[in-house]
């Protein structure tokens, strides 16, 4: 029997034949392009043919590096029919990253989305003389090849070579995808490496079937008339592998091709299912309480109403499986319609199912607020190497504040140190050529060492701590969790990035990069004559009053755990320099190191 991702677009076309399959915008105020499922199976079937005739045999890789298209999931859909696996890189890595990854993982066909990749691409091929044999670019956007360029085509040339290949080509695609295993390497996922280089995990087939039926099994509100967003980019494994469930569900999937643009398109799309990190929730959360902070005494006594009665109806009811009270249920269809319905609309998301949610934590008020007005985000926890979810909101009695439980048949339990240990058959069987990284990756008895500290509740719940790594002590021997810290400060209309500083010093301090253009809205307010945002950032008057805000934050803290002093920085954390990962992981180390003078003078004044 085929592997599950090998089938499923074939089957769906069989099954769904014209219902759509997936929808893609390519600019801003385009029109959404539907695709049917029986034409996907036509494009995943050509582009099978078009990398066979690139000469790539059986467990080759080919490095993807590119914003969301739906070209990322034909390639890798017809890379799953000739049983060749798929290294997906992120479009905001630099040279040195792309480089490390295509080497190490031994692509030798690269695609690229644009002309913002093909640089990438080509400065490899040029540096790597005789070892890539094709790039392929998606996108045509203007985008002019280098003049010695003799291998890089565009996307219609690589569709053009699939439609022209033999029937010879046409059977060793068959005989390939007649042959694969669980064990065949699917994706090749390279970890952002917040503390050293990167590690290549490797994600099976088999590792991807596990988690499909274990999410089929956990996923049951979800329905066939769902629509789903592609927000996160497609090399993020929860996008990824959320992608393939949906897929494999036989979902619609509406790909964002530019992240920036997501308050449009989500407006454009209404998604009732989409993939988050904390931070949309964390702006959308700002968004709403700045507008209710603008509204009349009146205005706000009723919204409250209608929160209260949200959060009544829904998590001290409906979360613990029990219909709510008739006068209840009254009175929040009432505030549903004149206030909720309103705020869904508003977002982008009139018809909400549910939201998977990872990646950071978020804080418990966000979470209890969306929850109250009729927006269910599910709470999750995973890596790369468990091929995204280990645990996450079941659909009644979860608990907020705790990462949910287990998916069925995924084992977790909390080594001596508090760290969580994880063995399922979605956990990966390794790292990619790394030996050394697998013997401390794994116990004696095959659980994975996640990294990550936590704590299980009385009921079984999933407590997620901090990065293990990340925990840090004070000089007075306290341990600080500072992913906590930042969570809670980004929750603030005022601030964008965080990073916590106080490892071995005497008490908590951050470097903060505040929105500049909320700051600046501030300082017209007062009278302020700069909107210059390095003179802005470094005016006293403005630091006391990012201070004052971050105060009621951190008021239930202990003392020691509260940030004493802050310096504002003008200017954004670098993907580029290596101080955030492409994920937005704050590389403690290399920001330590760069602004080591300005974190000095915290300490020093």
């Amino acid at each position: 029997m085929a592997n599950k991702l090998v089938e499923i677009v074939a089957e769906n076309a069989c099954k769904l034949q014209g219902r759509e399959a997936y929808r893609f915008c390519w600019r801003k105020d385009g029109e959404w392009l539907s695709t049917s499922w029986e034409e996907f199976a036509v494009q995943v079937d050509v582009a099978a043919k078009a990398l066979a005739m690139l000469g790539l045999i059986e467990k080759d890789t080919v490095a993807i590096c590119s914003p969301n298209t739906p070209q990322i999931l034909i390639t890798e859909f017809g890379a799953f029919k000739n049983r060749l696996a798929c290294i997906p890189i992120y479009s905001s890595s630099s040279q040195a990253q792309y480089d490390f990854i295509v080497s190490d993982g031994g692509a030798s066909v690269l695609f690229v989305g644009d002309s913002h990749q093909y640089p990438l691409a080509y400065n490899h091929w040029k540096a790597n003389p005789g070892k890539i044999r094709r790039i392929v670019i998606f996108k045509n956007d203007g985008l002019d090849l280098r003049e010695d360029d003799t291998v890089s085509i565009f996307w219609d040339d690589f569709v053009r070579l699939g439609m022209n290949a033999t029937e010879e080509t046409a059977r060793e695609v068959e005989r390939r995808a007649s042959g694969g295993l669980p064990e065949d390497m699917a994706t090749l996922i390279y970890t952002s490496g917040t503390t050293g280089e990167p590690k290549g995990v490797v994600i099976t087939h088999g590792n991807y079937d596990a988690a499909i039926e274990m999410h089929l099994e956990m996923l049951t509100t979800i329905s066939d008339d769902d629509l789903s967003m592609a927000f996160l980019p497609m090399s993020h494994i929860l996008e990824k592998a959320w992608c393939f469930f949906c897929i494999s569900r036989g979902l619609a999937v509406a790909v964002n091709y530019d992240p920036r643009l997501i308050q449009d398109t989500i407006h454009e799309v209404h998604p009732n299912l989409m993939c988050c990190v904390p931070r949309f929730w964390e702006k959308v959360y700002a968004g709403v309480k700045e507008k209710i902070a603008a509204m009349s005494p009146m205005q706000r006594t009723l919204v409250n109403r209608a929160i209260s009665v949200g959060r009544r109806r829904n998590l001290h009811y409906r979360r613990r499986g029990k219909r709510a009270p008739w006068y209840v249920e009254k009175e929040y269809k009432f505030w549903d319609k004149r206030i909720f319905s309103k705020l869904k609309g508003a977002i982008g998301i009139p018809n909400p199912n549910f939201f998977p949610t990872a990646g950071a934590p978020l804080s418990d008020r966000i979470c209890e607020f969306m929850h109250s007005v009729g927006i269910d985000i599910i709470i999750g926890y995973g890596l790369s190497e468990t091929t995204a979810t280990v645990s996450c909101f079941p659909e009644t009695d979860y608990e907020i504040g705790t990462v949910g439980l287990p998916l069925p048949g995924v084992k977790v339990r909390i080594d001596d140190n508090g760290e969580i240990l994880v063995k399922a058959p979605s956990v990966t069987p390794g790292y990619y050529n790394n030996p050394e990284a697998n013997a401390k990756a794994f116990t004696e008895d095959g659980y994975f060492r996640t990294g990550d500290a936590g704590h299980f509740t009385p009921s079984g719940a999933l407590v997620l701590t901090e990065r293990v790594k990340d925990l840090f002590k004070t000089s007075n021997g306290k341990y600080i969790a500072p992913q906590m810290l930042e969570s809670r400060l980004a929750e603030n209309k005022y601030i964008d990035e965080v990073a916590v500083i106080g490892d071995k010093r005497k008490y908590v301090t951050a470097l903060v990069v505040p929105n500049l253009s909320q700051l600046r809205r501030w300082a017209e307010k007062e009278g302020m004559q700069t909107t210059d945002s390095v003179a802005l950032c470094a005016d006293p008057r403005t630091v006391a009053f990012i201070m004052s805000e971050i105060k009621p934050v951190q008021a239930d803290l202990a003392e020691f755990e509260k940030i004493k002093k802050i310096t504002l920085l003008p200017h954004h954390f670098s993907i580029m320099n290596g101080e955030v990962t492409n994920t937005m992981k704050v590389r403690r180390p290399i920001v330590n190191e760069r602004y080591a003078a300005e974190i000095e003078k915290m300490y020093n004044e």
